[in-house]
């Protein structure tokens, strides 16, 4: 049984992780429920729209992935020096970031660009290549916002300070379904763009947030110590090095699960309007609850990483364990509520019998893999604070591609065998990563114990 000192321990643990993760909660969820939102507007268009929105989304997906990856190593780097009491690491951090953004801003819009010709090469169905390849053209405007706005985010989340980062994520929200409105259907003189129009809409909503985070880490009394908007320093490689030697193998492992995924919907896209449809309404609720685990990852990063920062290895051990465990309870949750509810949440999205019916189905599949997926989260954010990311993003890529893939192509397309089996394949890299990544993590933080053990 646990002490009162250790019960007190992971009450605190909890609470902590949970008031840092409430916020980031709110974040994902509205910025999955533009996505949400997005889905629901454009099948109420037709199955055509809808297949468009899917692969155009996926396609974009692709590359936010990779800058989303790779500046999330600003939370851990920001976390250590702010658990330190070291001001001018932070800003650093912070300032070298900006840099970062503007080159990968350069290179993900170059690559969004190439869906002219990438979307018909993976032979996507010819009838929803229009709206597929107008919703990555449009979309990918709003990238360079959105990388300036992650390099704010992950300095604030680093610091601790995750409340901004709700409100404007709500407001963006907002403005999404008004700019679905205006530009989807035309209204207040502007074109009917159709399920296009979610890309103009979501662009323009990227850029107020950038702007919003801007205003207010400018004029918030929390950033005033470290100086962040004093200057603009000149590129640093050394820092940027450590970014990206950090970030890097983050990115490559967001990449292979979301490459995975986005795989799946060009696999689904080659099944015709219908199956694709259908998946992206099970993948685009499986997502909607996936933000939950993903807060209490991003918050059990910053945590453990404000713990290691004070050299509270043992501490810090125990609570990415503590993140670990409430990634698993809250999915196990999740996938209760979907296996009781599959056939109302496909009737939310859609009103086309064909995909309603295959959808509810495809829901059942998500929920398996629900809480495999919470817990390979939970241990990679509490892996992430202890700055560990390469031997991860290898065992992600052997998960999700050598198993996870290998199965949905061999079972779903080479034997067709249907979408169904597209999504074992899915659950199979799921879970085998979850696995590896807790084995992991034992390791990680076993060998960093014994390394302060041997030092005294």
């Amino acid at each position: 049984m646990l002490s009162i000192s250790s019960r007190a321990q992971v009450a605190a643990d909890t609470g902590a992780i949970a008031r840092l993760g409430g916020p980031l909660l709110i974040n994902n969820l509205a910025l999955t429920g533009m996505s949400f939102t997005d889905t629901v507007m454009a099948g109420q268009l037709g199955a055509r729209d809808l297949a468009g929105l899917a692969i155009g989304a996926a396609w974009y997906n692709l590359f936010l992935f990779i800058g989303l990856g790779v500046l999330m190593a600003i939370s851990p780097s920001v976390a250590h020096a702010y658990g330190a009491a070291e001001t001018q690491p932070v800003t650093r951090f912070a300032r070298q970031s900006w840099w970062l953004a503007l080159a990968l801003s350069m290179l993900l819009m170059l690559g969004m660009w190439q869906a002219s010709w990438a979307l018909p090469a993976v032979n996507i169905a010819s009838e929803i290549l229009p709206v597929a390849i107008g919703y990555a053209e449009a979309i990918s405007w709003g990238l360079p916002a959105m990388m300036g706005f992650l390099s704010l985010r992950f300095t604030s989340e680093g610091l601790g300070h995750t409340r901004p980062i709700m409100y404007i994520a709500v407001g963006a929200l907002i403005f999404n379904v008004f700019g679905n409105w205006v530009f989807m259907y035309g209204k207040l003189g502007m074109p009917e763009l159709g399920a296009v129009g979610c890309g103009v809409a979501s662009a323009i909503a990227m850029w107020l947030m950038l702007i919003a985070m801007l205003a207010y880490m400018r004029r918030h009394r929390t950033y005033r110590p470290f100086n962040i908007f004093q200057r603009i320093d000149r590129p640093d490689s050394q820092v940027i090095g450590q970014l990206l030697r950090l970030g890097v193998p983050i990115a490559g492992s967001i990449l292979a699960e979301g490459g995975l995924f986005v795989a799946a919907a060009l696999l689904m896209g080659s099944m015709g309007a219908i199956t694709t449809g259908a998946h992206q309404i099970a993948l685009n609720f499986a997502a909607f609850m996936f933000m939950v685990p993903l807060s209490i990852s991003s918050a059990t990063t910053i945590h453990v990483g404000h713990t290691l920062g004070r050299g509270e290895i043992a501490h810090a051990r125990k609570a990415g364990f503590i993140g670990i465990g409430m990634c698993a309870l809250v999915m196990t949750i999740s996938a209760v509520g979907i296996v009781l509810w599959n056939d109302p949440i496909a009737s939310l999205y859609t009103n086309d019998p064909a995909v309603h019916s295959l959808a509810a189905t495809l829901l059942l599949a998500a929920a398996v893999f629900q809480v495999s997926d919470g817990v390979q989260v939970g241990a990679a954010g509490a892996l992430r604070g202890f700055k560990d990311t390469g031997v991860p993003m290898a065992l992600c890529w052997f998960s999700y591609w050598a198993v996870g893939f290998s199965l949905a192509y061999v079972l779903g397309v080479r034997k067709a065998m249907g979408p169904i089996f597209v999504w074992i394949g899915l659950i199979a890299g799921l879970t085998v990563c979850a696995v590896l990544l807790v084995l992991r993590y034992r390791r990680t933080t076993r060998l960093a114990l014994q390394s302060v053990a041997g030092g005294r």
